[in-house]
Formats: C-alpha cells, structure tokens, sequence
C-alpha cells in the first residue's frame, strides 16, 4: 500500500537543526518511498530496529542514526493507503526520558 507521511517538514526541521541526524534521516526516508506495507509486521520487516508501541497507541518508534536519534510515529492502515503521523522526534537520551515518564504512548508534539 502507498505511504502517506504526515509531518515530513518536522523531521526535516530536526534534521537541519541536528546535522548529526540527516543522514539518517535521508535514508530513512528513501526507504520509505519503496515500502508496501499492509500491517504493523510489515513496518518491523523493512525497519528491524522499529519497536511497535503496545496499550492499543498504533504507534512506533524508529532508531535513526545507529540510534543515536528516535522518531515515534502513530500509523493507521487504511483500505488503500497507510498514514504515518510524526508525533515525536529527539535524542536517544531524550526518549529514555520519555519512556521514564510513560509519556512514549501519548506524546504528540506535532
């Protein structure tokens, strides 16, 4: 199915900002345009570092950068196409606060 990602501009906001973490983003993203995905395994298939959120969130969070960077996405499947939303997007480090706080499930930035 078609990918539709919502909130590109964020990422490549962080990116400009963060020049550490273009790289892998740019790689990220090209692998994002051959994907054809029809479930949340499929997601797993293609990023084998992505972690599917569990509490019913329909979310991931991708490792980016030799996971040096993660980027939570909330994604819906949908008849013909699959939206990826941007919820999320920092450090390492700074989503091990995150997860400390129990705020990986909800947090929605953007």
């Amino acid at each position: 199915m078609k990918l539709h990602l919502i909130k590109k501009q964020t990422i490549e906001d962080y990116a400009f900002v963060n020049s550490g973490s273009r790289v892998g983003f740019q790689i990220w993203l090209s692998v994002l345009k051959y994907t054809d995905w029809n479930d949340p395994e499929d997601i797993q298939s293609t990023f084998g570092t992505a972690d599917i959120l569990g509490n019913g969130t329909n979310r991931v969070v991708f490792n980016i950068g030799g996971n040096k960077h993660r980027l939570i996405c909330k994604y819906q499947f949908g008849v013909t196409r699959i939206r990826l939303f941007v919820c999320w997007v920092g450090t390492h480090t700074e989503y091990t606060e995150l997860c400390r706080d129990n705020k990986q499930y909800s947090i929605s930035l953007y």
